[in-house]
């Protein structure tokens, strides 16, 4: 796996620590290691991703983490709304517009493997994902289709979320 795609790691119960980004307060990443350690306890791991985001409420990989959690949990909505206050976060601290219509090629560093810009994929990409979730395919694509414009080479692995969208329409065509 290539840097750029370990920036953030599903939350998975290791022995070994597990990779949430780089720079994260301790405390923070304290907290999302006990997460991680407790993933199969769904209130106990949620409880430490929000001790995390306490400790470090500028940390958008805590958001990353919560909206992952929820959204596996099922919890879509309140997944929907850690995924837009992490694109307003990293957004914000990357100096690029929230809003992904504005976006473009130039609007930030998206080859970065670290950083705001990466976060921002990152949370972009679920938000495409929930749109499908939603059944909103022409909001799914219009997301997709702004990754691809501003990650072309496909860091964040958007295509997996594109390719699950092509097979629902094709479906659809197909009866």
């Amino acid at each position: 796996m290539s840097e750029g795609r370990s920036t953030l790691t599903l939350i998975r119960a290791y022995d070994n620590p597990v990779q949430f980004g780089f720079g994260i307060a301790p405390e923070a990443d304290a907290h999302l290691q006990r997460a991680a350690r407790l993933v199969t306890h769904r209130e106990a791991s949620l409880a430490a991703l929000i001790d995390a985001r306490e400790a470090a409420p500028g940390q958008v990989e805590t958001l990353v983490a919560m909206f992952k959690l929820l959204f596996y949990q099922g919890k879509i909505a309140k997944a929907e709304s850690l995924v837009r206050e992490s694109l307003t976060k990293a957004a914000l601290q990357g100096g690029f517009p929230s809003d992904w219509h504005q976006l473009d090629r130039d609007s930030a560093q998206w080859r970065e493997p670290r950083g705001p810009a990466r976060l921002y994929l990152y949370s972009l990409k679920a938000l495409a994902f929930i749109r499908l979730r939603q059944d909103d395919r022409e909001g799914a694509r219009e997301i997709l289709d702004t990754i691809a414009l501003i990650d072309p080479e496909d860091n964040v692995g958007a295509n997996v979320i594109r390719e699950l969208h092509t097979g629902i329409e094709r479906d659809d065509r197909d009866g």
